[in-house]
């Protein structure tokens, strides 16, 4: 097995075990490999497949750092985003923005077969991922279902609607890149303009009427995305 790959695993494992926590800084490159025998370049061998693996960041003229862990978003999962992270272990927040009756845009009431310009119950939301904000989340729903007395700071929008009768039976989504914007970057409290994850999800009840329709804006910096594969099925589309 070449040097690099068991100096790789060596570091991997210490990482996982906690002896370098998330955030911290690897000791100096020649101190590295001074205690591991190497030369400079099989070392960076094994910290740029660390990197590629997403365990460590390089930074120029800093160091070397074990990265943030990142959250999975997984694609072929019909909870809602919250309860998806939660049932990795991870701790989340939600910081309730506002909710209100609204015109909704055109994507919208196509979703919902509906005239445009009609009006709908409008949930604006911050998912929080260890306390630092991750995703802004836009959720569209029927003004039909009373929602204004919804904990939805503690409680999922399907868990409200299921409160009420309403099953989710299916979503379809569309994730694409973009490029984020002012309000949703004050929000989220970064830079406008870098590059984000946008999700359009609408989700279908029993029926197979639609009954939520969601934009979320995820900063691919906290979160990646992932998807399961079967022989016997197709779980991803690619558009051109």
């Amino acid at each position: 097995m070449p040097k690099y790959v068991t100096i790789a695993a060596d570091l991997a494992a210490k990482i996982r075990a906690g002896e370098y926590p998330p955030g911290a800084a690897l000791p100096p490159q020649r101190e590295l490999s001074a205690a591991y025998g190497v030369t400079l370049a099989t070392l960076r061998q094994a910290l740029a497949r660390l990197e590629s693996d997403g365990l460590l960041s390089q930074q120029a003229g800093r160091g070397t750092f074990v990265a943030e862990p990142a959250a999975a978003y997984q694609l072929d999962s019909l909870r809602s985003l919250a309860d998806d992270l939660r049932e990795q272990g991870h701790v989340v927040g939600t910081d309730l923005i506002g909710i209100g009756s609204r015109k909704a845009p055109a994507w919208v009431t196509d979703a919902f077969g509906l005239p445009s310009g009609d009006r709908l119950t409008r949930i604006e939301r911050v998912r929080l991922i260890a306390g630092r904000p991750a995703v802004h989340q836009v959720s569209w729903v029927r003004a039909e279902y009373p929602l204004r007395d919804a904990d939805l700071a503690r409680t999922s929008l399907y868990h409200a609607l299921a409160e009420q009768g309403v099953v989710v039976h299916r979503a379809r989504e569309r994730l694409r890149p973009a490029l984020l914007d002012a309000p949703a970057a004050a929000l989220l409290r970064q830079p406008a303009g870098q590059p984000v994850f946008l999700s359009d999800r609408v989700t279908y009840g029993i029926d197979d009427a639609p009954v939520v329709a969601d934009r979320a804006t995820i900063l691919g910096t906290a979160m990646e995305i992932r998807a399961e594969r079967a022989a016997t099925g197709l779980s991803l589309r690619w558009h051109v």
